[in-house]
């Protein structure tokens, strides 16, 4: 029986899985909030089934976080469980990155082998962006483990001939939707495809069939936002970080068609510069980003120099989720705003700004490798981009040789191989996504963990098909392995040299030694019936994952530096240690205790322009309004509804201002010309003309900017 189960069980899968789940899992225990808004939410969603239902960002369901709500159900029940922590809410994503691992080995293992699922499976682990963003309580990592078991159910619907695991497969791209509705999209071409070419059915029943699970799909993607859409607006909360209220338009628009256009992205919320509500934006408070949660994290730069050695890195650095035009929305906010940045930087963030600013060349041609989020510039190299490449393109170079050599003997006029199939499958999931972020308006570093199971598969699977080129065949097939290896080593090489100043030059000479020699032996001394090429072949492919690894492993190393907007890369280091979120995660104990002592019951504690700086607040237990919703820029009050909100007895405190988002200059200037200032050392401890010092400053999404409370009674 021991000998059956030694046979049944990898041993170096369990080896991978216990890699994986270390670089996902190690540490997370040390963040307190996690993404703070969506940790809000959470808190929120644990108070109450209809909070629960509608993803609630606040207690009192005024507004709803701008994705759809099946993550945070999932978040939500981990969080009843083990009760809410920043580590609680990161659990559910860090599983999933391990699933993913899991899932990749079974999908390669029946056709490919177990050494080409084993690297497969390897490959995934310690593709950098996967663990950066599994170590957060962001949507991405669930999404792809979604879709990587819905492709599980194809292959085997497809090897069964079952329909019922087809049309499951195609409810997984469903459920994928109602967790980042468009996104999950992405991988839908590749489903039809490899139905259509490699199913074993007449087409009348195949065409059937496609119908049956392609409205199953879109039943699922449609199902919550149908039934919230038909809701009264008066009995649910407002769908947050849209502009008419509306799940299909967030899905559709500012979730959609906005991410590849680039459009609407000029304010938070994907609104453009007004939409005639009266939105005038400030740019976010650091720790927030606009329009799209945690996605939270304000745009415009990566926080704390993550993703790439062109960006500044300071915890002040604004990066809103939309633009950069939030400038010439605002100009005085904002030029206060950089500032009060420049003078509290330490000379420690200086001195590494300087050096970031250096790092001009970041791809191919001398292409910038910084761009809106550190996403470079569109165009047929991006993914070849620093701030992209390191996150994950470092093996990508050997992926496209592998998918060459595993597509080389396609034939369209004879019967494809299983492995020819499933090969064009895995294409078909690479390149409209590669596609679609080379030439993107707008996107996040993370969400690139979308490209990491295809690019995987194309790397173990392809490694097997090269090394059996170069053994059986003569020319320039049988080169395709030394080549791979010494084309993979050469950008690896070239990635490597903006960090030489972080990391020094041993990882590139190394990396650039092993690499180079390994490959020269696999082109020198080609020998068939030896199996030294083996292990020269094998510990070649070693030598080019040593970097991605190393990548992998710096969240732990030099600490999350910022799990709202996750990348990986040694650019953390200059955060020390600091805590994920540190700086969002702040609240006022002055402020709450004087406001409990002077209420009368209202509904909400204070009111706020966003959600940046109510969440911590309502992590705390408090319930606050968060007026414009995430970004501060949702068209959710007019005048006249925030008067009969006050007479109502609702709200009665209104805390403006802190360098975040402004919100509507009509409910400013209303709740400035009702309302009567709190003065400053009543409820903050300090004097109006104190209200830049440190007691201020660590409060959230200040960046160094007073804030004022105003009281409106009607």
């Amino acid at each position: 029986m021991k000998k059956f189960m030694y046979k049944r069980i990898d041993l170096i899968l369990l080896g991978i899985i216990l890699l994986s789940a270390f670089l996902n899992i190690y540490n997370i225990w040390k963040n307190d909030y996690a993404n703070a808004y969506y940790t809000a939410a959470v808190k929120s969603m644990l108070e109450n089934f209809h909070n629960f239902f509608y993803a609630s960002f606040d207690p009192a369901g005024f507004v709803t976080v701008d994705k759809p709500p099946l993550t945070f159900w999932i978040q939500t029940l981990s969080a009843a469980i083990f009760g809410l922590h920043g580590w609680s809410v990161i659990l559910p994503q860090a599983l999933s990155g391990v699933g993913s691992v899991v899932l990749l080995y079974f999908l390669l293992k029946p056709t490919f082998g177990i050494t080409g699922a084993r690297i497969a499976s390897l490959t995934m682990a310690i593709t950098p962006i996967v663990p950066a963003i599994s170590r957060s309580n962001n949507i991405d990592s669930m999404l792809v483990f979604t879709l990587l078991i819905g492709v599980w159910m194809l292959f085997k619907g497809v090897r069964k001939n079952k329909a019922i695991w087809v049309i499951g497969a195609f409810a997984m791209i469903g459920l994928g939707f109602n967790m980042k509705m468009m996104q999950a999209f992405m991988v839908a071409p590749a489903f039809y495809l490899f139905y259509i070419t490699a199913a074993k059915v007449k087409w009348k029943k195949k065409i059937g069939i496609l119908a049956s699970a392609t409205a199953v799909m879109m039943a699922l993607s449609l199902s919550w936002a149908v039934v919230v859409d038909s809701v009264s607006a008066d009995d649910r909360p407002y769908m947050g970080s849209s502009q008419t209220n509306s799940v299909l338009e967030l899905a559709f628009g500012y979730n959609g068609v906005a991410r590849l256009t680039g459009q609407g992205q000029s304010t938070p919320g994907g609104g453009g510069a007004d939409k005639g509500n009266g939105n005038e934006m400030q740019a976010p408070p650091n720790g927030m980003e606009q329009g799209e949660a945690p996605e939270g994290m304000p745009s415009g730069t990566p926080p704390n120099g993550q993703g790439g050695p062109n960006q500044a890195n300071g915890t002040n650095a604004t990066n809103s989720d939309d633009s950069a035009s939030n400038d010439s929305s605002n100009t005085d906010s904002s030029s206060a705003q950089d500032n009060t940045n420049s003078e509290t930087q330490t000379s420690e963030d200086n001195g590494q700004r300087d050096f970031l600013s250096r790092g001009d060349q970041g791809g191919p041609g001398g292409q910038n490798g910084g761009g809106m989020f550190n996403t470079g510039t569109p165009g047929f190299f991006r993914l070849f981009q620093i701030g992209l490449a390191d996150q994950i393109s470092w093996v990508l170079p050997f992926a496209l040789f592998g998918c060459v050599g595993l597509l080389s003997g396609i034939r369209l006029r004879q019967q494809w191989r299983d492995g020819e199939k499933e090969s064009l499958f895995w294409l078909a999931w690479l390149g409209p996504v590669g596609v679609f972020f080379s030439i993107a308006g707008f996107f996040h570093q993370y969400y690139l963990i979308m490209l990491a199971p295809p690019i995987a598969a194309f790397v173990g699977a392809g490694w097997v098909k090269l090394f059996k080129l170069y053994q059986t065949e003569k020319g320039f097939k049988s080169m395709l392995l030394p080549i791979a290896i010494l084309a993979t080593t050469a950008f690896e090489v070239f990635t490597l040299k903006s960090y030489i100043d972080q990391i020094g030059m041993v990882w590139s000479i190394g990396v650039g030694v092993a690499g180079t020699l390994l490959s020269l032996a696999l082109f020198f001394f080609k020998q068939k019936e030896k199996r030294a090429t083996y292990f020269v072949s094998l510990a070649a492919l070693l030598a080019i994952l040593v970097i991605p690894a190393f990548w992998a492993s710096t969240p732990i190393i030099y600490g999350d530096g910022n799990s709202v907007m996750p990348a990986a890369g040694p650019t953390t280091m200059g955060n020390g240690n600091m805590k994920m979120g540190e700086g969002q995660n702040s609240i006022n104990e002055n402020l709450v205790s004087y406001l409990k002592k002077n209420s009368n019951g209202e509904t909400y504690l204070f009111a706020t322009s966003n959600a940046s700086s109510a969440a911590p607040y309502i992590i705390e237990g408090e319930t606050v309004m968060a007026m414009g919703g995430f970004s501060g820029s949702d068209p959710i009050l007019t005048t006249e509804k925030l008067e009969e909100m006050v007479k109502n007895n609702e709200v009665k405190y209104f805390l403006i201002g802190g360098g975040g988002p402004g919100g509507s200059s009509d409910l400013q200037t209303w709740i400035q010309e009702h309302g009567e200032e709190v003065p400053q050392e009543e409820w903050n401890g300090t004097s109006n003309n104190d209200s830049d010092s440190d007691s201020n400053s660590g409060m959230p999404g200040r960046g160094g900017q007073s804030e004022t409370l105003y009281k409106v009674e009607l």
